[in-house]
Formats: structure tokens, C-alpha cells, sequence
């Protein structure tokens, strides 16, 4: 019987003439974890290393390139990179971004309870994240603080993509034996059956938690017991063991980790929405940010900021905050209705909540840039966009063809409504023309009807007022001229950070 390694006996080595291993990081029942010098670039690197004896089983060696293939999918300043993966001696290996700095667990176990403030920032650029790798129809089925690296500027980045699985055509992944970290598992993950984006949610629900309270939720005797409790108990209530954190903040562990997928968060935007509103609340009530929570409210676009004060109105609605922080009844009803994203807007409405974004090219190949159109509504405009392609003219010409060329994203609310206005934040100078559906939706632009509204020579805050004649669901922007591109001289594209729409 051949034995590995050790990890000290690996230290010293070097991989592909290429990594040198100079510490072990950690260590798993697959791999181990280690700090490399990358000698071509001169840089600190992690090196993920297989077990030996793991990659002579060929499900377990598909596992582990499963990982590098989806990791490196993704680029997210929320999700650690994948720069490299290869095989030398024997040992499959990934190359990752190296993050100085601490694990999310060791914070919590260092710290003890989070601030809030900065325990709903961190969630939320945890769930960013994940908002990148479900567009791409992964599910990362392990989430914990363990696997959530706080780096020296105090982001964190989302790691460990080891038991993720791609989604099948029906939208779940295959069932089968339970896999991730039993603390956070998701009920029907505990069960064995078919998981997807949801099961996600709950266990990142489970995570907010702990860093609220200092504690995983439930404890037994064995990890199959801990498991258990996640499929028949409810989590204890986060303010009973912890009074001063707000309704707000409650009232999202809450629903993320509702036992029925049914009745969670459907979507991971959808819960973004109601941390930012939380973190704006826990902001009011301490009448200043901390940390990691200012970078995160900074993000959050000027018209839908509340807490940008020094008008009337702003003060105005920092009260109201304070109200809502004291456990008044509209934050309860703001919440559970998935309101969310900042609720009312200095001298507007309320924003209305978007369930997904969707690219729309009829005049095209019938995509654009899909990968990315979550991007539009995933409530960070500072560090995502949906960018469509290069074109050579800024009216399309020779690219779309059709009667109205041009190209388009439609969003869908989580329900029916009537919007007064579209707020679209982006690289200024396009035109475009906006279309209501009530049901769909449509799949040629001719079915969209009439216009209800428009837009010339947008500003990089574009606020377009809507005359929607009834309740609809589907909201598209039809841009019949693109924008002079940022990264290429002489020629248009559109680049949008972020899509509102207000009540």
C-alpha cells in the first residue's frame, strides 16, 4: 500500500517547475492547502494539493477538476480567483489568489459576536458572490465561515468550491448523499434530496447567525443530530440571545432560513435587498457606519441611499429608520412583503423588487453577454455591470438586423405593479425605449406593445419616468443606440451597473 506524503514532507516542493511550496494553509479529507511562491510572477499563491490516495479515485479526481473548471468561470471581487490548475507526480493541484488575512470563523471565534453592522456587510458580499456563481448555474453547497476569507482590506471573498454542482435542466442538482458542512446545512440537503440556489440561502442564513450571535444555531451529539435539528427545529430566535440587534436584521435570518425552499428568499438578490435595507437601519440607530458596513453603504446607488444626509428629506427618512430600527410595524410588514433594496427613496417612491434581469437580442444570435445580465440587478453597481458586445457604429448597423434594430434587457418584478419611474445607472450616452408586459414574456419586440417610456442621451444616473397603463411584470429597455465604448476607442457597447424600479 503506497502512503502519501506528509504536508511537511511536501513543503520544499515544487510544482511544474513553477510553485514552490512553502507552508501548509490547511487541510482536508480530499487536499491540503498550502502557501506557494509562484516564481514566474514573483508572487504568494495558495496551492491547493490532492491527496494522493483521493485522486486514484476517479469520481473524487472529477470532483476536484470539477472545481477548478467552475472556480475559473467566475470573476467576482467577492469570489477567491483561480489562476492556474495543473498535475505534477502524481498530485492534481489548483492554483488560487493568495488572501492575507483570517477566515470568517477565526474572526468569529477571535471576536466573538460581530458588530452588526458589520456582520450584515459581510453577508452581503458574501451573497454577491454567490449572485455571480448561481448566473452560472452553480450551486456551492458548503457555505460556511470556513470557507469565507476576510482579506486585509476587510472584503470577504467566497472559497471552496470543492462540492459544487452545476445545475441540471430542471434546475436541481442530481440527489444523493448529503454532502457540506452539517452547522449550515439546508433541510433537503440534510435529506438527501435535490438542492439548488435556495439551499444556498439557507445555509448563508445560518452563517448571518452565527456572526450575529457568536454561535451555530443548534448543537447535538454527532453531526447526523446537528442535522436533524436543521430539518424539524426552528433556529432560536437571534434576538432573544441577542436583544439590541434590530427587527430588520432578525427578520432576514428569518426568512432565509425558513425550512420550506417555498417560502425563502427565491432568489439571492432578493435577499441582498433586504440586508442592505437592515444595514441601512443598524446605520440610523448608531447614527454612523462601521468598517466593513461603510464600503458596502457606498456601494449602494446616490438615489437609492438613504442616509446621504443634509436635506430635509434625508433627515426625514433617518427617522423614519430609527422608527423602523425600534421594532415599528412597517419595517415587519417592509420585509416580509420583499420590499427590500432601501425601501422609500428621498422624494420618490418605494423601490419595487426585481426577481431577475434576462438579455433580449431578437435582431441578433439571440444572446447577449447572458452570463453577465444578473450583473444589472445585483444590487452592486460599483463592481458589476452587464457590458453587451462591441459594435462598430453606435446604431447597430451590420450587427442587429431587423426593422428597429437594436438590443435590449428586460427585468421581471416579483410582482405585477406599476412603476412611475426606471432608475438605470451606466456608462452615459445611450438611447433606449421602455416596454411594459403583464405576462410573458414576450419573445419578439413587436408583442412588448407600445412604449411607456423613453430615454435620449442617458446620464450615467438615468431616471426615466413611466406611464404604465396596468399592473405589469416585465420591464424591458430596448436600446436603439449604444454608448461610445470605455475600453475601446471608436467603438459602442453598454455597460449597466444597476436597474431600480420606484413605485
Amino acid at each position: 500500500m503506497n502512503s502519501r506524503p506528509t504536508s511537511s514532507q511536501m513543503i520544499g516542493t515544487v510544482l511544474s517547475g513553477r510553485y514552490k511550496l512553502e507552508a501548509k494553509l490547511g487541510s482536508g479529507g480530499m487536499s491540503t492547502v498550502y502557501l506557494a511562491r509562484d516564481s514566474t510572477l514573483d508572487r504568494a499563491v495558495a496551492v491547493k494539493v490532492m491527496h494522493r490516495e483521493m485522486s486514484e479515485q476517479a469520481d473524487q479526481l472529477e470532483r476536484f477538476r470539477q472545481e477548478a473548471r467552475a472556480v475559473a468561470k467566475l470573476s467576482h471581487p467577492n469570489v477567491v480567483a483561480v489562476i492556474d490548475a495543473g498535475e505534477d507526480g502524481g498530485h492534481p493541484y489548483i492554483v488560487f489568489e493568495y488572501v492575507e488575512g483570517e477566515t470568517l470563523k477565526q474572526r468569529i471565534a477571535r471576536l466573538g459576536p460581530l458588530d452588526t453592522q458589520e456582520a450584515l456587510a459581510y453577508a452581503i458580499e458574501i451573497a454577491r458572490g454567490l449572485t455571480v456563481a448561481h448566473a452560472r448555474n452553480m450551486v456551492h453547497r458548503d457555505i460556511k465561515p470556513q470557507n469565507v476569507l476576510i482579506d486585509a482590506e476587510g472584503r470577504a471573498k467566497l472559497t471552496d468550491f470543492g462540492i459544487s454542482r452545476q445545475l441540471e435542466q430542471d434546475g436541481m442538482t442530481a440527489t444523493g448523499r448529503v454532502l457540506g458542512t452539517t452547522d449550515y446545512v439546508a433541510p433537503e440537503q440534510a435529506m438527501g434530496r435535490a438542492v439548488d440556489p435556495r439551499s444556498d440561502i439557507y445555509s448563508l442564513g445560518v452563517v448571518l447567525y452565527e456572526m450575529l450571535t457568536g454561535q451555530v444555531p443548534f448543537q447535538a451529539d454527532s453531526q447526523v443530530g446537528v442535522a436533524m435539528k436543521h430539518v424539524n427545529e426552528e433556529l432560536p430566535d437571534v434576538q432573544q440571545r441577542r436583544p439590541e440587534v434590530s427587527a430588520a436584521a432578525a427578520l432576514v435570518v428569518e426568512r432565509a432560513t425558513t425550512k420550506d425552499p417555498e417560502q425563502r428568499y427565491q432568489e439571492v438578490g432578493e435577499m441582498i435587498d433586504d440586508l442592505s435595507t437592515a444595514l441601512e437601519v443598524e446605520a440610523a440607530r448608531a447614527g454612523t457606519t462601521t468598517g466593513e458596513a461603510t464600503s458596502v453603504l457606498e456601494a449602494v446607488p446616490p438615489p437609492e441611499r438613504k442616509l446621504s444626509g443634509g436635506s430635509r428629506g434625508s433627515w426625514a427618512a433617518i427617522a423614519l429608520l430609527a422608527l423602523v430600527a425600534a421594532g415599528a410595524i412597517a419595517a415587519v410588514f417592509f420585509i416580509s412583503q420583499g420590499g427590500g433594496g432601501g425601501g422609500a427613496l428621498e422624494d420618490k417612491g418605494a423601490v419595487i423588487g426585481i426577481g431577475s434581469a434576462t438579455d433580449f437580442d431578437p435582431f441578433g444570435d439571440g444572446e447577449e453577454t447572458p452570463a453577465e445580465v444578473s450583473f444589472a440587478v445585483d444590487g452592486n453597481p460599483t463592481s458589476t455591470a452587464w457590458t453587451s458586445e462591441h459594435y462598430d457604429s453606435e446604431d447597430f448597423a451590420g450587427t442587429k438586423e431587423g426593422s428597429d434594430p437594436g438590443v435590449g434587457l428586460y427585468v421581471t418584478a416579483r410582482s405585477a405593479a406599476k412603476p412611475s419611474e426606471l432608475v438605470v445607472r451606466g456608462a452615459p450616452g445611450w438611447d433606449a425605449r421602455i416596454y411594459a408586459a403583464a405576462s410573458g414574456p414576450p419573445e419578439e419586440l413587436e408583442e412588448w406593445g407600445a412604449p411607456v417610456g423613453d430615454v435620449v442621451d442617458a446620464a450615467e444616473t438615468a431616471e426615466i419616468s413611466l406611464d404604465v397603463p396596468a399592473p405589469s411584470k416585465y420591464f424591458l429597455i430596448w436600446f436603439t443606440k449604444a454608448a461610445p465604448s470605455l475600453d475601446q476607442d471608436g467603438r459602442y457597447r453598454l455597460e449597466i451597473d444597476d436597474i431600480k424600479l420606484i413605485d
